[in-house]
């Protein structure tokens, strides 16, 4: 009894000393969070305490969302949505972003790239490139310019004039004149296609008349549909177009496209257009190409490899280039006709205002380097007395902005999915060499019918399949399948043509009906060419010149070798002085 009742007392004393733990532990607590110990309402004051720090930390949390936003709406002002930026100099160059309006309630978020490994993004140029080529990593940004006020709620200068960025006033025909008028430069700053003052109105269907001008609101109408031409006669033109040097490795390929028992339905053979650069070109060649009938045009002289050459180029540049390589290749290809009359200019970097100044001056006719981007209906050729009717788009959006006596054959983007009904939306491309995700004959058959089908089916605008012949030569057959689906589309349909983009331009000067192309006068020239060529033993004429030091570069002709290898301060090769 004594051993149970002292272990009774023993247990008694250790439950309070546990209890008396507890205690000490709860206050303790209270006290690490700093709180006040006030007795039995201890636990609800905590509770109140912690809603009220919750309270604050979410307000703090929103301060700090809110004040980011507005650094993102600070840094986004003024800033095309389409223009990469970096955040930072450190790294490796390949990180970028853009002003992205796609978040919730229209709010702007930031959209990263990433370049691959081995590459970084080119701030100028706004793309992934090597990164030996790439300068600009030391900067954030493209250069911020300053803009005009074209567009204010009240007058704020005298009548034809306009206000520069800085407040001052000046007449408005100095705006985009590429002379810096304003003291900040800023009238040559704001010149884009719907930008310029001085840009050319929209489409007047009562002023602009065929032969000289076409134009749509929209591009997709057929010149001859308004005059009362169905749209099942007009026939669906298809033009095959090359640029680049013409010599022994492409040649080949080109004599198997083009071979003389392919025959138009109006009984003349398929043509094509070859936009010639100089360098590397047998001109031996370009004289056959010419005999039998296919177009020549030019593709500049140098073919510099720097895009900022072609789209910030002056009048003088284009007309070295182009007017040069029009002279060379009239001359030493034996051009007598004066058909040379396309440009095309390199990676379709479009020039602007000065590229078609300088075309009208020395009587080109026509520009095919601006795409047009990919949609339902496509674009119609047009000429540019009034505002282009589509997005300036593609490389660099130079577009012409001003009024020229130019036909533009535009091209229209290639839609490029396996299938156009099912798969996910891709950007279009414009060379078919371009188009990334074809690897195999199958797909580039398809490519080529779905494309052909969407411009059939729809206004029957001309399908400009436009290659680079390296492209053809590297993918193995690809060659053979081009030249299949050309002999099927010929046998399938009797309303489709392979011609040139001067003939496409022939026929919408005078929109005939495919039931009277027989006789239409326009395709008959050089029909059938059946004779001997010009000349089978072209001179490989061994040549240098001062503008390029080192290099002795061949020039295969059928006439006299020059003295000099022809360059941009001598096309003619007679020799100049310095």
């Amino acid at each position: 009894m004594i051993k149970l009742v002292s272990f009774s007392i023993a247990t008694v004393i250790v439950m309070r000393a546990l209890v008396l733990l507890c205690c000490v532990g709860v206050a303790l607590g209270q006290f690490s969070r700093g709180n006040s110990f006030r007795g039995g309402s201890s636990n609800r004051d905590s509770n109140s305490q912690v809603e009220v720090d919750r309270d604050q930390d979410q307000r703090a949390s929103r301060k700090d969302d809110t004040q980011v936003q507005d650094s993102i709406e600070d840094l986004c002002l003024n800033r095309p949505p389409s223009e990469y930026f970096r955040m930072s100099t450190s790294g490796d160059c390949r990180d970028v972003v853009r002003c992205d309006r796609a978040g919730i309630a229209g709010t702007i978020r930031l959209a990263t790239v990433k370049c691959p490994n081995g590459l970084a993004f080119d701030l100028d140029r706004q793309t992934c490139d090597w990164k030996a080529k790439v300068d600009n990593c030391d900067r954030l940004s493209k250069p911020r310019k300053v803009l005009p006020n074209l567009n204010t709620a009240e007058p704020v200068c005298p009548v034809g004039q306009l206000q520069c960025g800085n407040g001052e006033c000046i007449d408005s025909i100095y705006f985009c004149d590429k002379k810096p008028d304003c003291t900040d430069g800023s009238d040559e700053n704001a010149c884009g296609v719907d930008e310029d003052p001085n840009r050319a109105g929209v489409c007047d269907k009562s002023q602009c008349i065929l032969p000289d001008c076409f134009c749509s609101p929209d591009g997709t109408i057929a010149p001859g549909v308004e005059g009362g031409l169905e749209l099942n006669n007009i026939p669906m033109m298809i033009t095959l177009t090359f640029s680049g040097a013409v010599n022994g490795e492409n040649i080949n390929v080109y004599n198997k496209i083009f071979h003389p028992e392919r025959l138009n339905p109006n009984g003349c053979t398929a043509r094509g257009t070859f936009f010639v650069s100089h360098k590397y070109t047998n001109y031996s060649a370009v004289q056959e190409l010419h005999r039998v009938g296919h177009e020549i045009g030019v593709f500049s002289i140098t073919n510099n490899e720097d895009p900022k050459y072609w789209t910030e180029g002056n009048y003088d540049t284009w007309l070295g280039e182009m007017a040069g390589a029009r002279l060379i290749v009239e001359r030493f290809a034996n051009i007598t006709d004066g058909t040379v009359v396309g440009v095309r200019a390199p990676y379709l970097r479009v020039g602007g205002n000065e590229q078609f100044e300088m075309m009208s001056d020395q009587f080109f006719l026509y520009d095919s380097s601006i795409t047009a981007p990919l949609s339902r209906v496509p674009i119609w050729p047009y000429t540019l007395q009034y505002r282009m009717p589509h997005k300036c788009h593609g490389n660099a959006k130079n577009c012409p902005s001003r009024a020229h006596d130019i036909w533009e054959m535009p091209i229209n983007e290639l839609d490029r999915r396996d299938d156009p009904t099912f798969d996910e939306q891709l950007t279009g491309c414009h060379l078919v060499s371009s188009c990334s995700n074809i690897y195999y004959k199958d797909q580039f058959r398809s490519l080529l019918q779905q494309n052909f089908v969407r411009h059939y089916s729809t206004n029957r605008a001309p399908l400009s399949l436009s290659f680079d012949p390296a492209w053809l030569i590297s993918n193995k057959g690809f060659d053979d399948t081009l030249s299949e689906w050309m002999s099927d589309t010929l046998t399938t349909y009797s309303d489709v043509y392979f011609v040139t983009e001067f003939q496409v331009m022939s026929w919408m000067r005078n929109p005939t009906s495919t039931q009277s192309l027989r006789d239409f006068e326009a395709w008959k020239d050089k029909c059938q060419v059946k004779s001997q060529p010009d000349c089978s033993l072209p001179s490989p004429c061994p040549l240098n010149t001062r503008e390029l030091p080192g290099e002795t570069l061949r020039l295969h002709t059928c006439l006299p070798c020059p003295k000099m290898y022809p360059w941009i301060l001598d096309p003619t090769g007679d020799g100049f002085s310095f």
